[in-house]
């Protein structure tokens, strides 16, 4: 992927609506979770998209990526260690964090529209994931999906 354009920091509130997304839940959970009519969560999500430079309406996975990649959160301590993962699987991981169309995933890590199920779920099994957006913060958790080197140095004064 390309260098993205600067991103614009998060306010609280988004923060701590990105802090849910980074614990996996979706939309109508983070509603429940929150106290928030479901309106304001997608609203606030396409706050949060527009503002790390997602792509519309981009999975919950590629904004936890970009969430955890401008260090807006933090990623969490792994509980274990980082499976041993080959090239094939960090293409697929990779694929994930950028893309959320099954065809443009395969596309973006070399495989067969048709392989594309089994590799991730190959991959979910090799590191324990749930789904894709467990994966891509235990891959933030264990350095395999480097943060964006223009937010490297942020303080968390803001925080």
């Amino acid at each position: 992927m390309t260098a993205l354009a600067p991103t614009q920091r998060l306010t609280p509130s988004e923060r701590r609506l990105a802090q849910h997304v980074v614990e996996g839940l979706n939309a109508r959970e983070i509603a429940a979770a929150t106290q928030l009519k479901l309106g304001t969560v997608h609203s606030t999500l396409r706050t949060v998209r527009w503002k790390l430079r997602c792509p519309e309406r981009c999975s919950l996975a590629v904004v936890a990526h970009r969430i955890l990649g401008a260090g807006e959160i933090t990623a969490p301590t792994p509980q274990r260690p980082a499976p041993d993962i080959s090239a094939e699987r960090i293409s697929l991981l990779k694929a994930v964090t950028e893309h959320s169309q099954p065809l443009d995933i395969a596309r973006a890590a070399n495989l067969a529209p048709a392989d594309l199920r089994a590799a991730l779920d190959q991959l979910l099994a090799d590191t324990g994931a749930q789904d894709t957006t467990q994966l891509v913060v235990l891959a933030h958790s264990w350095q395999l999906l480097p943060a964006e080197q223009s937010h490297a140095t942020r303080s968390g004064a803001s925080k």
